[in-house]
This record gives C-alpha cells, sequence and structure tokens, in this order.
C-alpha cells in the first residue's frame, strides 16, 4: 500500500492581485486528508471524485496507460470539512497524485505536483512545505517564506458551504485590481514578519487581505470579529477568501482562547459560526 496526506487550510493569510495575477498565501492547519492506493478493483475503492480524476493524471504524467486505473483501489480518510475554504479538494488531489507516484516508486517534487494539481482545479497552495505566494490558476510559485513558530487558529466554521468553481464565477476582476496595491503591501509586511517572528505584524497582512476581501464576499458578524481581535489582542483575522471560514490568529498559551470562544458564542445574532476549532498552523507539504 502507498499512503500519502496533504494538511488542510484555514483559509489564506492573504489573497488577491498581485504582481500582475490573483495569487494566494495558504494557511496550513494540523487537519489532514489521507489517501491510500493499492492493487485491487477500482469499482471497490471509497473516494471522492475528483480522486480518480488526479490517480489518472499521475499515471498520464508518468506514461503509465490510462487502463491501470482499472485495477488500482482507493481509500481515504479526511478531517477536513468539504465546500467551507479549507482546501478539502487540494489535499484530495494533491495526496492522491502523491500516493500514486508512492505506489510506483517515483519521486515526484513539490513543483511538479503543483503543476498537476492545478489542471483539475485552482488549487491552495498547501503542497508546498514552505507558506509559498502561489498563481492558484496557473501552478507558478512566486515567493517562498519561512514558515512559523508558535501560531495558532481559532477557525470558527461556518453553516454555509461555497465550492471552489462557485467562487470563480463571482465578477471580482475589478474589486481585486483596485486592491492590487494593499495587497503589494501586504505580501511585503507578510515576509517582514516571518523574518523576524513578528506574528502581530504577520496578523496585520493577513487582516488587511480579509478586509479587501469583504468587497468580494462578505463574511457574516466581520465587524464583531474585528473588534474581538482588537479586545483580546489576537494577532489578527484571516479568512477563506474563495470560501466561508474564518479564522482568528492567536496562541493557546498567550491568549484567553476559552474567553474568546464564550463572547463567540454570546455574540448577538451570531448563528453563522457555530463550530470553533482551535488549530495549530504548520508548514504544509505532503507527509
Amino acid at each position: 500500500m502507498a499512503e500519502a496526506r496533504c494538511p488542510a487550510s484555514c483559509g489564506e493569510f492573504i489573497q488577491g492581485w498581485i504582481g500582475g495575477s490573483e495569487k494566494l498565501i495558504s494557511c496550513p492547519i494540523d487537519w489532514f486528508s489521507t489517501v491510500s492506493v493499492t492493487q485491487g478493483n477500482a469499482a471497490s475503492s471509497r473516494q471522492r471524485p475528483r480522486m480518480r480524476q488526479a490517480l489518472e493524471l499521475a499515471l498520464q504524467s508518468l506514461d503509465i496507460p490510462a487502463s491501470e486505473s482499472d485495477g488500482l483501489k482507493i481509500e481515504f480518510d479526511s478531517t477536513i470539512p468539504v465546500a467551507k475554504g479549507m482546501a478539502s479538494s487540494t489535499a484530495d488531489i494533491a495526496a492522491t497524485i502523491a500516493a500514486t507516484y508512492r505506489h510506483y516508486r517515483q519521486a515526484i517534487s513539490e513543483s511538479e505536483l503543483a503543476a498537476l494539481c492545478v489542471q483539475i482545479e485552482p488549487s491552495d497552495s498547501t503542497m508546498f512545505s514552505r507558506f509559498t505566494l502561489f498563481d492558484h490558476h496557473r501552478g507558478a510559485v512566486t515567493e517562498q517564506f519561512d514558515t512559523v513558530n508558535n501560531l495558532d487558529v481559532l477557525v470558527l466554521e461556518s453553516t454555509h458551504q461555497l465550492c471552489t468553481a462557485s467562487y470563480h464565477r463571482i465578477a471580482r476582476q475589478n474589486q481585486l485590481q483596485r486592491s492590487g496595491a494593499q495587497l503589494q503591501h501586504s505580501v511585503v509586511q507578510f515576509a517582514q514578519a516571518l523574518r523576524s517572528q513578528d506574528l502581530y505584524q504577520l496578523g496585520h497582512a493577513a487582516t488587511t487581505s480579509a478586509i479587501e476581501s469583504q468587497h468580494i464576499i462578505a463574511k457574516p458578524q466581520f465587524s464583531a470579529l474585528l473588534q474581538l481581535v482588537e479586545k483580546h489582542d489576537l494577532y489578527g483575522i484571516n479568512i477563506a477568501h474563495s470560501g466561508t471560514t474564518v479564522g482568528l490568529l492567536c496562541h493557546r498559551s498567550t491568549h484567553n482562547v476559552e474567553a474568546v470562544c464564550a463572547e463567540l458564542k454570546n455574540m448577538p445574532g451570531n448563528r453563522a459560526y457555530p463550530h470553533t476549532h482551535l488549530c495549530k498552523v504548520i508548514a504544509g507539504g505532503i507527509r
């Protein structure tokens, strides 16, 4: 059996019009999609729809006949909510491709993996071990950054779903370009924050991107959440720009996360985020 797993993402630290195209920097967390590929009847597979497509694309890239797919069985286990902007599809696709390569005892680089993933759909940068500014349509890497120490995110899971395809049908080009200068500055600030491990500066860069994204998809209770961040001196707020999830950037030893959760629960009219999860921000990459 060959197995691979890829992490989820609590949305993005930054996403928008940067350097002439739409790009993103994912926020990988310690939830995973784990996929195994073994010899067996394909019809007996327990798989999500894009997994078989990913396996067949991997076979093609390895110059293995497509007919081999019939004799390969896929199994998966995932803790990632779907259609919430948490990179569930990217994790499924990337892990399937990596597991297929491992089944045939072949290696694949992160950049090669990313190039395959975007042939199936616009993808998150969670397949990279470093935080990565990534053109999620073309599969091109613009810049990579050090990861961060001692950063958690309180994931606010929405009741609503938004699939990647639906987001990309939204007319957003003009707004993306209007926010371009702000987002470019946020990337510079993000890079500086990681060099100095300044989590408040990192949070400010993420918050700027979240605010700009409100013009495209408005997150419920956003102003109240910003006030909560300020009241509890959290690092900042990040969002799933193409989904419905919101993250409050914090650290479990520095901030009173229990008090934050209590206020969220009692926030007037707040039924938008019934589930909260305290997750650790981790390095991305295939395990």
